[in-house]
């Protein structure tokens, strides 16, 4: 009985071990951001496969998507704004998704414990960081002074404690909390805190570090266009690249089989080398591909000078542009061709840059 009874709990033990697996599996694949995020945060990847954390995401990612597309658009006006604020010193720009969750972009929200404002100020912290809080006016509805003022904070807690997760954790319940419960837990690793049967922290802090990485998934992978790619191991993607960049090159970067790319590129034309060109590549690969590969910056070439060019026997587009130094498809819309034949002693326009124009003038 006994013996059966250990097989039993090896089995169960098993089975949940194996479910784990295969639900992070399936959010690796779901949300590809999911890298990028864990590394703003200071967040092990392997916290994926954490079993509250796949049972958090389980729960809430539907209720969370709708959340983070209705406060997008609330948003819209003061994004920019935060980002660019958050980058210019030295905070993440993925730490919109905190004010995301503490107001869903609402400047002027006000909680049941008097908290104002983008970034949830209680009247106490806001004065520390020497906001205005009065009767007449409150500067924690303002959003450049709330954001600068949430990124001093966020910046002393990280300070403190040496880890983003850790500074969003006290953003919420006070660096004494998070101080006592690292002390008790003898460790301030992400799994430890947050595990639901431990409870070295408040519930809703374990929820609201869960719900912060979450939500920066779904809006990191939307971000980029995933967000209704169909899930399995054979979604694939397109992203685009510049002509003077290989396939090869791009390979390397993506840590990808340049064979297995190959075939999934068969039909490729490359075109020539200013312009930009779209690839498939797995989705799995994708949020590597935009993490690493940077678009090279390809030389605008402005042709706002117009010689004439009697055509003579022998004359192609081809010839012709490269007397120029014209663009093929420029001389054909400025001439109104529909096809690339030419008529004997007919004049074309040419568009050429300042310097063939002068070398011509001559």
């Amino acid at each position: 009985m006994q013996r059966t009874i250990f097989y039993l709990k090896i089995f169960i033990l098993s089975s949940l071990l194996w479910v784990t697996s295969v639900y992070g599996l399936s959010l690796e694949n779901k949300y590809p951001s999911y890298s990028y995020v864990f590394n703003e945060f200071d967040v092990d990847e392997s916290y994926l496969y954490d079993d509250d954390f796949i049972s958090f995401v389980l729960k809430n990612e539907k209720r969370l998507k709708k959340f983070y597309t209705r406060s997008l658009t609330r948003g819209q006006k003061v994004l920019p704004m935060m980002q660019g604020q958050l980058l210019d010193d030295g905070v993440s720009d993925l730490f919109i998704y905190l004010s995301m969750i503490e107001s869903g972009f609402s400047t002027d929200i006000v909680s049941s414990k008097k908290a104002v404002g983008l970034w949830q100020f209680m009247p106490a912290t806001a004065r520390d960081y020497n906001l205005i809080v009065c009767q007449n006016y409150d500067e924690r509805c303002d959003a450049v002074s709330a954001t600068s003022a949430a990124i001093k904070h966020l910046n002393r807690l990280h300070k403190y404690f040496g880890k983003w997760y850790l500074a969003a954790m006290a953003y919420n319940c006070g660096e004494g909390c998070v101080d006592r419960a690292i002390k008790k837990a003898g460790t301030d690793d992400i799994r430890i805190l947050t595990d639901n049967h431990l409870k070295y922290l408040p519930k809703e802090t374990r929820e609201y570090i869960k719900k912060i990485l979450l939500i920066a998934m779904i809006g990191e992978s939307s971000m980029i266009g995933l967000e209704d790619v169909v899930e399995g191991t054979n979604s694939v993607v397109e992203v685009e690249i510049a002509g003077t960049t290989s396939l090869e090159k791009i390979a390397k970067l993506i840590k990808m089989d340049i064979k297995e790319l190959r075939n999934l590129n068969k039909n490729l034309k490359i075109p020539k080398k200013n312009a930009f060109y779209k690839i498939t590549i797995p989705i799995e690969k994708v949020y590597a591909f935009y993490l690493r590969y940077e678009i090279p910056t390809i030389e605008v070439v402005e042709r706002n000078h117009m010689i004439t060019h009697t055509v003579v026997m022998g004359d192609t587009l081809e010839k012709i542009a490269k007397i120029y130094d014209a663009d093929i498809d420029e001389i054909r819309v400025v001439n109104h061709l529909e096809y690339p034949f030419l008529t004997l002693n007919s004049l074309l326009v040419i568009p050429v840059t300042e310097t063939i124009f002068n070398k011509f003038a001559e």
